[in-house]
């Protein structure tokens, strides 16, 4: 089999909620949302999505993931979409860094080798854990007692952990992780994500003014050095996410002891290939895992479940449903919430089929000569 063909697709994503909001005053209220289809000589056609989380987040836009497809594009032509490592390594060779960009070629490799299989990409990670695995839901950044508020509206679609956005000043931050507590039920998991917004000396004081709470700390601060030090002098259970975007950096933090959890983002780490070595590390290291993205559509989301449903439960902190977030399907069969949870498809491949009347037409083909 050989890749004969890559498309590539913009499609805008708003919001049910308006807009999404977290740490130095960032939101976003559509999302830019890049699709990719690998063609092949056999007749088979692979999706892939990276969605980043605005130009403002982590290195990575979303015209820059459709300039770098373009860019890695003609290396990929007459390559085996089955042979994962290999493609994985061209892109490497042809493009150095920027794992975003290649984080939607290796999904939509990935969904031509299952459907190649007849097998389903969760069973090709390593199997099915259960029916269903649970969700967590993020509170967009908003006033202590609107964020708590919204503990009930979405405990009533079934979640039972919550994100709360935080990362402004000390004492509003406080505020919030003591209202949104307060909410809580037994069961209940609270995350307070700074998503970098804290320096050092505000993350110590918002740990300390905590410490009586049943609260994660999800990466207070913008840097790994920063965030260890905040670590060693809180008794809260620690997430590190933005700074985890290699596997090193998962080896550097086990050394260090410096957290509990990690958030694995598989377009940070450049495709569900790349995904899924960290993921079984981090299952060997007993490091628990949140199994998500940037942000995204369908999808994005199948992605997601199929990692999650093959990750050991008592591994899997939790995982997100980023089409639940956004009005506008782009594919069908992809999983949907259910009471908070979700599960992957039994179809072969990622289990969707991209809504091309929505897609529209494509803003990038490449293809071989006939």
């Amino acid at each position: 089999m050989q890749i004969t063909g890559i498309k590539v697709y913009r499609v805008e994503l708003p919001l049910y909620e308006g807009s999404y909001k977290w740490s130095g005053g960032r939101s976003v209220d559509v999302f830019d949302s890049t699709v990719v289809a690998i063609e092949t000589d056999e007749g088979l056609v692979g999706y892939g999505e990276v969605c980043p989380l605005g130009p403002a987040y982590l290195p990575a836009y979303a015209a820059g993931a459709r300039t770098g497809i373009a860019e890695l594009a003609p290396h990929l032509l007459g390559l085996d979409p089955t042979q994962l490592h290999l493609v994985n390594r061209r892109m490497d060779e042809s493009l150095r860094g920027h794992p975003y960009v290649k984080s939607a070629i290796d999904m939509a490799c990935w969904d031509i080798f299952g459907k190649a299989c007849g097998q389903p990409i969760v069973t090709l990670l390593g199997g099915r854990y259960g029916e269903n695995f649970a969700l967590y839901r993020a509170i967009s950044q908003d006033t202590p007692e609107r964020m708590a508020a919204m503990v009930g509206k979405y405990r009533a679609e079934g979640y039972t952990k919550f994100q709360l956005k935080s990362g402004s000043d000390v004492a509003t931050d406080i505020a919030r992780i003591h209202k949104v507590a307060a909410e809580l039920r037994p069961g209940d998991v609270l995350v307070a994500d700074a998503n970098c917004g804290w320096t050092q000396h505000e993350a110590m004081c918002v740990a300390a003014g905590v410490r009586d709470v049943n609260v994660y700390i999800e990466q207070p601060c913008y840097s790994y050095e920063e965030c260890l030090v905040v670590r060693q002098h809180t008794n809260r259970p620690f997430v590190l996410d933005e700074v985890v975007d290699d596997l090193k950096m998962v080896v550097r933090g086990y050394n260090d002891q410096a957290m509990d959890v990690i958030n694995l983002k598989i377009s940070k780490v450049g495709g569900l290939t790349k995904a899924r070595q960290i993921r079984d590390l981090c299952v060997s290291l007993g490091i628990a895992m949140t199994i998500e993205d940037t942000w995204g559509g369908d999808i994005i989301t199948a992605a997601i479940a199929h990692l999650a449903h093959s990750t050991p439960p008592e591994y899997l902190f939790s995982a997100t449903d980023f089409n639940s977030y956004v009005t506008l399907s782009i594919a069908e069969g992809a999983p949907q919430r259910q009471h908070g949870r979700l599960a992957a498809s039994s179809l072969p491949g990622l289990g969707v089929n991209p809504r091309l009347e929505i897609l529209g037409a494509p803003i990038f083909h490449l293809a071989t000569a006939k």
